[in-house]
């Protein structure tokens, strides 16, 4: 039991992370909190891969 408690608090705690990731990378950090609950260390890895979304915000014109 505790160990499952344990897996639980590290997976939930990496979605978090995966979350912040996000959004130092402009994306939104909700939909990837929920991603990461799902894949897990795979969403890491993605989110690693993207790039910084950089017009958010920025509109020019």
């Amino acid at each position: 039991m505790e160990q499952e408690q344990f897996y639980f608090f590290i997976w939930f705690t990496l979605a978090l992370v995966n979350a912040g990731l996000a959004q130092s990378k402009n994306r939104v950090g909700s939909y990837w909190f929920f991603i990461s609950l799902i894949t897990g260390p795979v969403a890491t890895f993605i989110i690693l891969l993207i790039k910084k979304n950089d017009t958010v915000g920025n509109k020019h014109g």
